[in-house]
This record gives C-alpha cells, structure tokens and sequence, in this order.
C-alpha cells in the first residue's frame, strides 16, 4: 500500500465527526477516498463519495439497495455522504496548506 495514500485516508478518517460511522474493514474505502482529494480536492461531490462506497461495496454486498446512482437515493441516504465529503474537503485543504497537493 503507498503510504501517500495511506496517510491521506488516515487523515480524512480523523477529521470525520464522531456521529459518522464508518463500516467496518473500510481500509481500502477510505484509499479510495484519499483518491478523490487528491484528484477533486474540495470539488468532491457526496455524488462522487457516494460513487466511491458503492465501487467498494459492490466487492462486499452486491446487491446492497444502496448501490444506484446517487440522486436515485432518499434525501436521508443521500445526507450520510456529506460528513464524508466534507472531511475530504477538510482534508483537501490542509494538504493545499501544507503544501502537499
């Protein structure tokens, strides 16, 4: 594993809110989420989050009732994405700051 890689999804998992609940095993989620910062930065969308999970969830749960096309979700599921998006974007920042994007 790149430990670039590594250490952008530790990141963005410690700048979650503690009511945001993670899966567990979420280790190559959150690469996955590493990659979208680095190549949207604050542009991530919950779309692209939510594109994400369902790209990792399809090796796990393929018939999970979640993996549609985001604006096909409730407005409730759709709102689970947005802690996400806003710890890459936090994390998209901090990255710009320190020079690291």
């Amino acid at each position: 594993m790149s430990p670039y890689l590594s250490e952008d999804a530790a990141l963005i998992r410690s700048l979650l809110p503690s009511a945001a609940q993670p899966p567990g095993d979420d280790d190559a989620l959150f690469l996955g989420y590493a990659v979208l910062m680095r190549a949207k930065g604050t542009q991530t969308t919950a779309e692209d989050v939510h594109d994400t999970w369902s790209a990792w969830m399809l090796g796990r749960e393929p018939d999970h009732p979640a993996i549609v096309p985001f604006e096909q979700l409730p407005a409730r599921t759709q709102a689970m994405d947005l802690p996400y998006m806003q710890a890459i974007h936090t994390a998209a920042q901090q990255r710009t700051t320190a020079g690291g994007l």
